[in-house]
């Protein structure tokens, strides 16, 4: 299973805005009027390195569905790491990575379609939908890691701690027992006919009805950032340097 090339470009993307925004003048950063080479570098290091995380998230879901007994993902290119495997390039791609720079929340935009029949087990199907949120909780924990341990640029810094706060982010609303995200996903074979039922005829508007919530209502969206702030600081995290990392990608504010 080697990654597919359009993978290794997102990656080669993500590089090239961690180097420009390492080389960046960071006595700019305190003020928050950036240097147009850190703006540049956080936008590509933090647009890149999400759709590379979006690809892990189901590359996660499809590699556990395969292992559990679903070899149908392997046949619908789910394994080769092709984020177009996984997605729509308008819903999927670029509408998400609009609201990720309007508002900086971070919305699922990828989908695996796995044939849960062939799955051996209920606790095996909770382990698919656990499998992309705990992706992302893993690449938040080894970023914020890499920047507590690898020295580097303060350009740089802000760049991956906002990117890593992301990831926690993600981690918590795909978490949640909602219909249509993972969390609900993962106790969905545990539910009765009744609620499996409502569950399916509520997934294609509850997630909606989510986001709608999380961008009109502050105390809603403030919640999910303190969540998110509370494990990121627990882990490690540089708050002061992902705020920085965040003015810097929404630059327009």
């Amino acid at each position: 299973m080697r990654p597919s090339p359009i993978f290794l470009g997102i990656l080669a993307v993500t590089v090239l805005g961690g180097v420009l925004a390492a080389f960046g003048d960071v006595t700019t950063i305190p003020s928050q009027k950036y240097d147009p080479l850190i703006i540049t570098g956080v936008v590509l290091l933090v647009a890149g390195g999400w759709v590379a995380s979006l690809t892990l998230h189901e590359f996660g879901h499809a590699i556990v569905a395969f292992r559990g007994g679903d070899h149908s993902v392997a046949h619908k290119g789910y394994l080769s790491m092709d984020v177009r495997k996984y997605t729509d390039p308008a819903l999927s791609i670029i509408l998400p990575l609009v609201f990720l720079i309007i508002g900086g929340i971070p919305l699922p935009g990828g989908a695996v379609w796995i044939e849960h029949g062939r799955l051996r087990s209920r606790g095996v199907q909770s382990w698919v939908s656990l499998a992309g949120p705990l992706s992302n909780l893993a690449v938040g924990v080894l970023l914020t890691l890499v920047v507590a341990l690898v020295p580097m640029t303060a350009g740089l810094v802000i760049g991956l701690s906002f990117l890593a706060l992301l990831q926690i982010v993600t981690f918590i609303l795909n978490i949640l027992p909602i219909p249509g995200l993972d969390g609900w996903g993962a106790i969905e074979p545990y539910l009765s006919p009744g609620a499996r039922e409502f569950g399916a005829k509520a997934r294609p508007w509850a997630p909606l009805v989510l986001f709608a919530v999380l961008f009109l209502v502050d105390e809603a969206s403030l919640l999910l950032w303190r969540a998110s702030f509370a494990i990121f600081d627990a882990v490690g995290g540089f708050s002061l340097a992902a705020q920085y990392g965040q003015d810097a990608f929404m630059f327009w504010k």
